[in-house]
């Protein structure tokens, strides 16, 4: 496991290509295939693989690479470099794309989505723990000042104004005032953390159904007639539009095309009965998140799902900003077309069960 694998059998010209080209890089680190893997915590197997062609890396492993050789070197990675090897990795990509390559990448979306579901049921019971115990701990003061207000009454003092001015009154006044701002900022912590886990278990059901869609594909309800289910795919560049539509023009529904956010928002007036909006993170001047953004304060909009597409990588920060603008979904390009149909058609069917109830 420690040496590089020789080059798997049968592969495309495309994916031997990408193999050689990675296996260049990571040579001129150095180091151990198994080193390596233990160094970023990857299993060593499933990193070989990549290196041999037999399985196609994500493209955060390929950066990651790039990136490391640059350091040993004392170098930055050029542009040119990780053009080159983009391209090399989407033409793998496009050769290799099969039914069972999306499984994969849906299955790991799935297993992240439930990641963030199981972590945030956690942080819920802890927080609601804490909650509790800052209510008890007022109910308990509550007890405590009422018996010291009724001593001092029973002292034929003024119960209002001297009982708390009262010292011992006082310190436990102002123990329950910190009390009661713990249970506020704690009471905010637990919503936020059931909102993160219902969110979570939402695409979990999701992407459960987009894993039946490419393992058994089921015809979609029959549409009424003129009634096609619009999908809005917005990308800038027109080859992009190209491939999406041609991927997407199999299932039976409207394609409507757009190459700016502005267009995006127009298209959104002038047509209504949209299943599923598609769009490109990075464009010129209104980008993804702020197009999202705008669809979401839209009252006729703001239900309509949104799958962003990503050449950044799939990571943390990218997804939360993505689902806090609004997005119910990733894919990353170079895009597997069986997982894109599937996430569509999914969307597409969920609207035409909305539509018939």
């Amino acid at each position: 496991m420690g040496e590089l694998r020789p080059l798997g059998e049968d592969l495309t010209q495309e994916s031997r290509a990408l193999a050689l080209a990675l296996r260049e890089l990571f040579e001129g680190l150095g180091v151990s295939v198994r080193r390596y893997a233990a160094r970023h915590r990857r299993d060593p197997g499933t990193f070989s693989r990549y290196l041999n062609g037999t399985r196609l890396p994500p493209w955060e492993v390929i950066m990651g690479i790039m990136t490391d050789l640059a350091e040993h070197r004392g170098t930055t990675v050029t542009a040119e470099a990780i053009e080159l090897i983009r391209g090399l990795h989407g033409s793998a990509f496009d050769s290799s794309a099969s039914p069972m390559h999306a499984v994969e990448i849906i299955e790991r979306q799935l297993a992240d989505a439930d990641h963030v579901s199981r972590r945030s049921t956690v942080r819920g019971d802890v927080l609601g723990d804490a909650l509790l115990e800052r209510q008890n701990r007022i109910a308990s003061l509550e007890v405590r000042l009422n018996q010291m207000e009724a001593a001092l009454t029973s002292e034929r003092e003024h119960a209002g104004q001297l009982a708390a001015d009262h010292p011992d009154v006082s310190e436990l006044l102002g123990e329950r005032e910190v009390l009661r701002q713990e249970v506020t900022r704690l009471g905010g912590e637990l919503q936020a953390a059931q909102a993160q886990r219902d969110a979570a278990e939402a695409r979990c059901d999701l992407l459960e159904r987009q894993l039946a869609a490419v393992e058994h594909p089921v015809p979609l309800p029959a549409a009424p007639p003129l009634r096609l289910p619009k999908v809005l795919v917005m990308d800038d560049q027109p080859d992009n539009l190209l491939a999406l539509t041609a991927v997407l023009e199999t299932l039976d529904q409207d394609l409507v095309t757009v190459s700016s956010g502005r267009d995006a928002l127009r298209a959104l007036l002038d047509h209504e009965d949209f299943a599923v909006i598609i769009m490109d993170v990075q464009m010129p001047g209104m980008d993804g998140y702020e197009t999202a953004a705008h669809i979401k304060r839209r009252p006729r909009t703001r239900d309509v799902p949104i799958i962003f597409l990503t050449a950044m990588g799939i990571d943390p920060e990218h997804t939360a900003r993505g689902y806090a603008a609004g997005a119910v979904d990733y894919i990353s390009k170079p895009f597997d077309p069986w997982a894109l149909r599937a996430k569509v058609a999914v969307f597409t069917e969920i609207h035409l069960e909305r539509r018939i109830a």
